[in-house]
């Protein structure tokens, strides 16, 4: 290409005019904002800017004289343009007009008052479409319960082995350090007292009733419940969702159901491994601090632990894993179309199943204490 046709932007020396020739199209843009980046512009208060020597624009090089033009009006320039060709002339002011269209204030930022009334505005409506996706689970799950050969076995076995069976070393490892820290918080200080063997009603008590279980969902809420909104939100940017409910596949009966039902088998099952595997680390740290026998340990353990501790535990669990199951499904539904949103969403889930979890545990014990179990 000629030098000619290089776009090129000028001062004309002793004169307030610019003078613009070559091709403005949009394999030169980057070369036109570096010079008009660095373009020394005249003083002078009136600029004159001849455009009589360009030879070709499009809406890339027309959208950028007009932002210069409007860059060089705010700095109080008064600018004069001549010389365009009939149809740049026109390509400029349809470029102008659709500028002025789209040209919109900055937002304000929001008050503290109307942030806080935004964010509780956003809270009821998460809050209300939870709500609405538990009903649309619980009545496809009643209409799973009237029909149960709709049940779709292959995926619910491969979602018990993925959130139960494939958590069991991570499950198991993580309640028998539990259980060797409880065990040797406590022995240290029953040994004071001289009663070293209710360390047994220790471990037992609070794994059974309060650590296995929410240890586990804990953890199946950081392993399974972001696997579940990772795959979801994945197949609605992938339209994936979309096609299911085309084809007549109802993405509840798919997705939701077999996946809520997994944890809800899965989860008690890995509460109970964590029982066995808490109490044999109370036991290990027993013997090892106390010197009190294996024999010993489980002889207490047996008169110490009632069943209904040991009911108590399975219980949390299951609901634990409804909570879970929901929260994991309905913020992979909240995905929108991009794959940092389901980043986001994913960890959405973790922090608000795991919250919910410890609440719904808390008012667990509440209503405990006052039935006295």
């Amino acid at each position: 290409m000629s030098k000619k046709s290089e776009p090129y932007i000028a001062a004309v020396a002793g004169e307030e005019t610019v003078r613009c020739r070559g091709l403005w199209a949009m394999p030169h843009i980057n070369e036109l904002e570096r010079a008009l980046a660095s373009f020394p512009w005249p003083e002078g208060e009136r600029l004159l800017i001849d455009c009589a020597q360009v030879e070709k624009m499009d809406t890339a090089g027309a959208w950028l004289l007009y932002r210069t033009r409007r860059t060089l009006e705010r700095a109080g320039k008064t600018l004069a343009l001549v010389g365009l060709k009939p149809e740049l002339s026109s390509l400029l002011s349809m470029v102008e007009a659709h500028g002025a269209e789209t040209s919109v204030a900055s937002p304000r930022a929001l008050g503290w008052l109307e942030q806080v009334g935004y964010n509780f505005i956003c809270h009821v409506q998460q809050a209300s479409g939870m709500l609405a996706f538990i009903g649309e689970a619980a009545l496809a799950g009643l209409r799973l319960l009237a029909r149960p050969a709709r049940l779709r076995l292959r995926p619910l076995l491969h979602n018990i082995q993925e959130t139960g069976f494939s958590a069991m070393p991570i499950v198991g490892l993580l309640s028998f350090l539990m259980g060797v820290v409880v065990s040797y918080q406590g022995a240290e200080q029953l040994a004071r007292y001289g009663a070293s063997i209710f360390v047994a009603d220790l471990v037992g008590l609070s794994m059974l009733r309060e650590m296995a279980p929410l240890l586990t969902a804990i953890i199946v809420a950081g392993r399974s419940g972001s696997a579940f909104t990772a795959q979801i939100g994945t197949m609605k940017v992938t339209e994936e969702i979309d096609a299911m409910r085309t084809i007549g596949i109802a993405p509840m009966d798919f997705l939701v159901l077999p996946k809520i039902f997994a944890l809800m088998l899965a989860v008690p099952l890995l509460t109970v491994y964590a029982d066995v595997a808490g109490v044999v680390g109370g036991m290990v740290m027993a013997k090892n601090q106390l010197g009190i026998s294996f024999v010993e340990f489980l002889d207490r353990f047996d008169s110490a632990i009632k069943l209904s501790s040991y009911l108590v535990g399975l219980g949390k669990a299951l609901v634990f894993a409804a909570i879970i199951g929901v929260v994991g499904c309905f913020q992979g539904f909240q995905v929108s179309g991009s794959a940092d949103s389901v980043g986001q969403q994913t960890t959405v889930s973790v922090v608000q199943a795991i919250f919910l979890v410890i609440v719904v545990d808390a008012v667990f014990s509440i209503i405990f204490s006052w039935l006295d179990i």
